[in-house]
């Protein structure tokens, strides 16, 4: 498997925790380990923290993002950005432009008309840790 459909991959588990409010679960529940082959350590890690920091990362949208908040966006958008916030903040292997541009990608797949620009705004405002 590609990283660009592992990453799709765990936006999908985002959005799937998200709609059904089960923030307790584990990652490694959730993730298929056959399905995802070599990028299932990094699957792991970009879950593990979109679960175990969603306060944080939510926080790091909320401060950046004008006259929005995570409870208002679209829960396709929302999963998008937690998924590059944990890229930019937790995975040392992907520079910050790559997760922004992924992200942008996916939006244009997955979000509105207007997703990809808006997730492109916020991400460009998220410091790098």
């Amino acid at each position: 498997m590609k990283r660009k459909e592992a990453r799709e991959y765990v936006m999908s588990q985002a959005f799937q925790i998200d709609a059904s409010r089960d923030w307790d679960r584990q990652a490694a529940e959730l993730i298929d380990k056959e399905e995802l082959g070599n990028q299932y350590d990094y699957a792991l890690n970009v879950l593990s923290h979109v679960i175990s920091e969603r306060d944080k990362i939510d926080s790091m949208i909320n401060e950046v993002s004008t006259g929005w908040t995570t409870g208002r966006m679209a829960k396709t958008d929302i999963a998008i950005l937690r998924v590059a916030v944990s890229e930019i903040l937790y995975q040392e292997d992907v520079p910050k432009a790559v997760a922004i541009n992924e992200a942008v990608e996916m939006a244009k797949i997955y979000g509105t008309d207007d997703s990809s620009k808006f997730i492109n705004a916020i991400l460009g405002k998220i410091p790098e840790a």
